[in-house]
């Protein structure tokens, strides 16, 4: 029933702080991800729904971040409160060890741990999908509408508008100049008037603008037979209504099934399947290649080496019995089947390394979705035991060391990610080395805080240092007669 009780007493305590920390995380994230894209958001007349939509598939696709760094978070926090009330003092003198303590939690941990794993596996896919199409699709929409005074306007396909003056009401337009480019020749056409008004028409596909007492100048191709010229066209109107096509403003869906079969789009079966395929056919693609070579061109070697000067050649035993011409004919054909053979060869060398890389990556993402998990319960075993260690609860220090903890973890998984990416070292290694790292210290931490360990103590390094602390005085003194 004790036990009950204070296993109780441990998950609400971490549970709390779990919520708290994860929101904040992924709200910090989120926000990044909005600085980042806000100049591709801006004036572009989205609707609330699409911004909505784009923030909810961000937010998806940030958790695998911020899960490890508020379960790190969250941990030293419930440890350090522990200790900070004397709480975690009471438990040990009760006898029960850290381990023992920390149990509820490792039952929780490894729980969010297959979560993780499930979400990595079966949500998080989808939610690049969706998010990597609506960010596209976001990013390639033309900005809105918006002419403005004295500033050529080229937002509309084959037109620039210049507007000298535009009125409070937004429709009322004076001094107004249109060239017409639709017939790809330049600026053969303008139209310039001295007001008008511009209104969006019902369904907000097209622009209406009405000119009022204008002028249109078009220069007249010439004719193709004679290639004679004809000066240009100029007609005068009182009142001109132009209508202009805005079908390209309108925010279009790209298909998603363009994007499905990207690396992060694909699930843990699916990744293994595109691997295996890829693989089968490097393999069928470099034999073929092999046995291409050994039946086309070795047979052709010479065996005196390869031969770069035209003269021996001119004057070698394998054209004896030709005449000059027919020798330089020969040469020239060699010459023609070398350029082939080597553009070839480069041909299948770059198609070989494009399949290669695929593998990589998709090996990489297929690790990528077991790091997560176990990224989890690493940094549990951090946190926990080192806020056992330091006896501090709040935002303050555990933010400050949780931070760090995972810029390291960050830092090393990216960059054994990228010399994964580069072939330097097997994908596995790359995506397991911060997990490889931090193991370590995930045990050498649970063992110190499970002895009540003082390395975290600041009067443990100033009794180390107290044999030297006479010479350090001596040497102190010396730069100060200095």
């Amino acid at each position: 029933m004790r036990l009950k009780k204070l296993h109780k007493l441990i998950l609400f305590s971490y549970l709390g702080p779990f919520i708290l920390t994860f929101f904040i995380v992924l709200f910090v994230l989120v926000m990044q991800f909005l600085w980042k894209y806000v100049d591709d958001m801006v004036g572009k007349g989205l609707d609330f729904i699409v911004i909505i939509k784009l923030l909810f598939y961000a937010c998806a696709n940030l958790v695998p971040m911020a899960l490890p760094l508020a379960i790190l978070l969250a941990s030293i926090m419930t440890f350090g409160n522990l200790g900070e009330n004397y709480e975690l003092v009471a438990m040990k003198s009760s006898g029960l060890s850290l381990q023992k303590i920390m149990i509820p939690l490792i039952v929780v941990i490894i729980m969010t741990s297959g979560a993780a794993f499930f979400f990595s596996n079966n949500i998080w896919p989808v939610a690049n999908l969706k998010m990597k199409s609506l960010l596209f699709d976001v990013t390639h929409k033309k900005p809105a509408l918006e002419i403005k005074e004295k500033i050529y306007y080229s937002g509309i396909d084959g037109y620039i508008i210049r507007v000298g003056k535009k009125e409070s009401d937004g429709q009322s337009l004076k001094d107004i100049t249109i060239y017409d480019h639709t017939q790809n020749r330049g600026n053969v056409k303008v139209i310039k008037a001295t007001s008008g008004t511009m209104k969006m028409s019902a369904d907000e596909q097209f622009l209406i603008v009405t000119l009022n007492d204008g002028c249109s100048y078009e220069d007249i191709e010439p004719d193709q037979n004679t290639q004679q010229s004809f000066p240009f066209f100029r007609s005068t109107f009182q009142q001109e209504v132009l209508r202009f096509d805005l079908s390209s403003f309108s925010f279009m869906r790209t298909d998603e099934s363009l994007f499905k079969d990207n690396y992060e789009m694909l699930n843990v079966v699916q990744l293994s399947d595109a691997k295996d395929s890829v693989a089968k056919t490097w393999v069928e693609k470099n034999i073929d290649f092999n046995a291409f070579l050994n039946t086309k061109y070795l047979p052709l070697r010479d065996t005196t080496g390869l031969m770069t000067n035209v003269d021996t050649v001119l004057s070698g035993h394998i054209l004896t019995g030709l005449s000059k011409n027919e020798r330089i004919k020969v040469i020239e054909t060699a010459i023609n089947l070398t350029r082939n053979t080597v553009t070839y060869v480069s041909a299948i060398k770059d198609d070989l390394n494009s399949k290669k890389n695929s593998i990589i990556r998709y090996q990489i993402e297929w690790h990528r979705k077991f790091t997560l998990s176990y990224a989890c319960i690493v940094l549990f075993f951090i946190g926990a035991p080192l806020g056992a260690i330091i006896r501090k609860g709040g935002l303050g220090m555990p933010v400050v060391i949780s931070v760090i903890l995972f810029l390291i973890l960050h830092v090393i998984s990216i960059s054994g990610e990228k010399v994964a990416k580069q072939g330097a070292i097997d994908p596995y290694l790359g995506m397991w080395m911060a997990s490889v790292v931090l193991t370590p210290v995930g045990v050498f931490l649970t063992y110190k805080a499970g002895t009540d360990s003082v390395i975290m103590n600041a009067e443990f390094y100033t009794n180390l240092l107290k044999p030297i602390q006479p010479v350090l005085s001596k040497i102190q003194s010396f730069f100060t007669k200095k």
